[in-house]
């Protein structure tokens, strides 16, 4: 059956993939294939509001309360340009889906909303009288209502508010089927976390990762590069067992004392503690020759030098063989922190994919961000590869005009072997080679913190104060 869908305005490429990774979790999907999606007559591909076939109402329900981005899932009784047109499309919706809803027996709800435009509460008092066609014989109530009823209507604002451009007003008339609860996002809100570091990862974003990787009760979600536990925390939420490494010893065992570290975090929220925080090295793993396939996803944001630099084990002397490898002494092990060394991305996404072909099962996903340099939107983007793996998913965030990231999901199709490992390893010096100089020479951080274009000046300041429209800003969102 044909539901709307009506997202959120924001995060625009995270919002069919989301909905599409919930299809799978639901047993909707398979690894690979999509749903069908329609956007309604004259809408913008980026609009808010899609069509998409779902096998069932129970379905559709789960995937809109489990959701961070859907504002709502519908059974659509009618829509129009006019609310003549809309009035003429609900009477002629059939009468065995609408009366159960319309029973006296029932209680109800009908909300007016509204995208691209303000509608003040006696325009939608206004509106909602003027639904009388509709035999509504249950009794309003406003709190806890059995079926809730949205009436949204758009405008044809044109392209000149900062919105997708709609050319033609468009009214929906439906049936509330879920909704996504987005009290979620000011409980877990990172200014209320008791452990917090630089790169802590927004609570909206680590649901969307943990979406993405179907996190759910009885799997095993694994973080390499673990930091704060922001991203266990969402997994956590939803039900998975987690466990996270990080290479600094002071974040996983120390933190800011007892009552603030990774730990205090899961407290806080009540949710049940990781099964084991390691001090270790996403260069030097340290599983035990011969472990394979245990953890179900893999989440994470690998360090990429634009708020932290990665780091692995060794130290500049040891790397250069200045000084031999050593033993520190048992009576300095308690506060010893080990040397590191420059982790470059490169090396860093090539141990990852590596660790994530040996250690997932498979169909177990690989979730994690990349950096991309916006320099032409005519340059095709290349993202790193494994025999093991199939993207089945990119979703692009951009942060600056130069720079945004790209959250990566993949899924293991095949097992790892010698052979696997020795062709991931051409394939990485190949991508290494054609894609990735930018990084290596370690352009990103100056790409993200210098401006777009230094020789703007006053000239191009008057510019933009002469154009006082807002334009449609796409992925900016």
């Amino acid at each position: 059956m044909w539901y709307l869908c009506v997202f959120y305005h924001r995060l625009l490429d995270y919002r069919k993939a989301e909905v599409e990774s919930l299809a799978h979790l639901f047993g909707v999907l398979e690894d690979g294939s999509a749903l069908q999606w329609k956007l309604p007559q004259h809408h913008h591909p980026d609009s808010p509001f899609h069509f998409v076939y779902l096998p069932s109402e129970d379905v559709a329900r789960n995937i809109a309360n489990r959701s961070i981005l859907v504002k709502g899932i519908y059974e659509l009784w009618g829509e129009g340009s006019s609310y003549e047109e809309l009035e003429e499309a609900i009477r002629s919706y059939p009468d065995e889906r609408k009366l159960p809803y319309l029973a006296a027996e029932s209680t109800f709800k009908i909300t007016v909303d509204s995208f691209g435009k303000v509608i003040s509460f006696q325009e939608q008092n206004d509106r909602i009288q003027g639904l009388t066609y509709i035999p509504f014989k249950g009794r309003v109530n406003l709190k806890n209502p059995e079926h809730k009823f949205w009436l949204i209507e758009t405008d044809d604002y044109g392209s000149n508010n900062g919105l997708p451009p709609v050319v033609q007003k468009r009214i929906f008339f439906g049936r509330e089927v879920g909704a996504a609860d987005r009290k979620l996002l000011p409980t877990y809100q990172l200014k209320s976390r008791t452990y917090l570091g630089p790169t802590a990862m927004d609570a909206e974003m680590a649901f969307l990762m943990a979406n993405q990787a179907l996190a759910t009760a009885g799997k095993l979600v694994y973080d390499p590069f673990v930091g704060t536990g922001s991203i266990l925390v969402a997994a956590a939420h939803f039900g998975a067992m987690t466990m996270g490494a990080d290479i600094d010893i002071r974040v996983v065992r120390d933190g800011r004392g007892p009552d603030c570290n990774v730990w205090s975090n899961f407290k806080q929220y009540h949710l049940p503690m990781p099964i084991s925080l390691l001090r270790a090295d996403n260069n030097l793993p340290p599983w035990r020759p011969g472990l394979k396939e245990v953890f179900d996803a893999i989440i994470c944001d690998p360090p990429y030098g634009v708020r932290a630099g990665g780091r692995k084990s060794g130290g500049r002397k040891l790397l250069k063989g200045v000084i031999g490898p050593y033993t520190v002494p048992d009576d300095k092990r308690t506060d010893h922190i080990p040397s590191t060394a420059a982790y470059s991305l490169a090396e860093c996404v090539h141990d990852l994919l590596d660790v994530a072909a040996k250690m997932l099962v498979m169909g177990g996903r690989l979730v994690y961000f990349y950096p991309v340099l916006r320099e032409d939107d005519s340059t095709e983007t290349h993202f790193p590869e494994h025999p093991c793996f199939k993207l089945i998913a990119t979703c692009e965030q951009i942060l600056s005009l130069r720079y945004s990231r790209v959250l990566l999901t993949m899924v293991k199709i095949g097992p790892y072997t010698e052979e696997i490992a020795e062709t991931a390893r051409l394939k990485h010096l190949e991508f290494k080679e054609n894609h990735l100089k930018w990084l290596e020479e370690g352009n990103l951080h100056a790409a993200v913190f210098s401006s777009a274009d230094p020789q703007l000046g006053d000239a191009g300041d008057s510019k933009s104060s002469k154009d006082s429209k807002p334009k449609y800003r796409g992925k900016y969102v």
